[in-house]
């Protein structure tokens, strides 16, 4: 059974205003003391985010179990140096962005300006073990299409510098910024992926293969594939059903490839059409079927693929957990329906955050 690996970026906030705070070093320093060898929380670009990984499980439960302590160990860690953690794909309120300071950070934001100041984006990547490059270009040639289903479903950033932007994942159009970042054309063959990749840093635009932020790729560092496509989502169990789908769709682009069968190619301009819906609709308007590229309701395009990944969802034991977890988005919301029903009720995206602070560890 292939192995699941999340890595999931938090918001570091304060408990009581729910303003971004630019404390990633205090809280990783407090993590390494505490918690010395185990390596499981990272740095990222802007000081007011931090990110945790998962150990690779064939169990869905028990990566959602990990995925829910880690996100405690977090609040836990910060809460002791006086701010909390809420998976917010974006800031609902104001923030000014305080880049790392590390050489390739510092690289990056002379390279890229505004863009990289800009970028507190906060994602939910999903790496699924692959038996070879050869199996993984196979998988990311085909699993291009249904993609952007996937930013629907997780879609948790309706706001951005204190508005509502009108999307339901305003991160995926922020990411959008990166010059490596989107969609890809089909590869066809680890040669012509791995070719591409260094053509690609061969230009001097990005710096290494670690700026390779394609919609999926291979990982440079584990016998993967990595998705990255989705927000962090508010809650654990939304992180758990998006990891459960990925695999699905991993094992039914890989039986595909054993079949002899083609992959579906609307190509990028098409696909990049997809992901912008999704990011505008998330799951309350259409979203463009990945067999058709035509408009449908969101509803219609998830199970859609829930139909598509049946039989791999069904032989990993996964089938029941999966369409009640689609279901229930579709039924209660997802982070950005949630978002905009606190504001709502509330008035005040000071309580949108406090409130999502709670839901992050539900």
């Amino acid at each position: 059974m292939r192995t699941v690996g999340v890595e999931e970026e938090l918001l570091l906030v304060d408990p009581e205003t729910g303003e971004p705070r630019a404390m990633s070093a205090a809280v990783l320093a407090r993590a390494e003391r505490e918690d010395s060898g185990q390596d499981v929380f990272e740095k990222e670009l802007h000081e007011q985010m931090v990110e945790f990984a998962t150990h690779p499980q064939s169990s869905m439960e028990r990566l959602l179990a990990e995925i829910a302590r880690c996100r405690k160990e977090a609040a836990g860690h910060a809460e002791e140096i006086g701010c909390t953690v809420a998976a917010l794909a974006t800031s609902p309120l104001p923030v000014s962005p305080a880049v790392g300071m590390n050489e390739r950070y510092r690289w990056m934001e002379e390279q890229y300006g505004i863009a990289t100041r800009e970028q507190l984006v906060l994602g939910c990547h999903v790496h699924v073990s692959v038996e070879s490059d050869e199996e993984g270009v196979a998988v990311l040639d085909r699993l291009r299409p249904w993609l952007s289903v996937l930013t629907a479903l997780s879609a948790n950033s309706p706001f951005w510098q204190g508005k509502d932007s009108g999307y339901a994942s305003y991160r995926s159009r922020v990411w959008q910024r990166w010059p490596s970042a989107g969609p890809t054309e089909l590869f066809g063959s680890p040669e012509r992926y791995h070719r591409r990749v260094a053509d690609m840093v061969a230009t001097g635009v990005i710096l290494d293969e670690g700026m390779i932020y394609f919609d999926a790729r291979l990982s440079q560092r584990y016998p993967t594939v990595e998705v990255r496509v989705s927000d962090v989502a508010l809650h654990a169990e939304t992180a758990g059903l998006v990891a459960t789908l990925t695999r699905a769709l991993v094992e039914t682009a890989a039986r595909e490839w054993r079949e002899g069968r083609e992959p579906l190619d609307p190509g990028v301009s098409l696909l990049r059409l997809a992901a912008w819906q999704a990011a505008r609709s998330g799951l309350t308007g259409e979203l463009l079927h990945p067999e058709t590229m035509r408009r449908m309701p969101a509803e219609a395009v998830v199970r859609a693929l829930l139909d598509h990944t049946a039989d791999a969802l069904a032989d990993h034991g996964d089938l029941d957990r999966a369409r009640e977890g689609c279901e229930r988005l579709l039924r209660d919301g997802n982070g950005a329906i949630l978002q905009r029903a606190l504001l709502d009720r509330t008035d005040s995206l000071r309580d949108v955050v406090t409130e999502c602070v709670r839901h992050t560890q539900a």
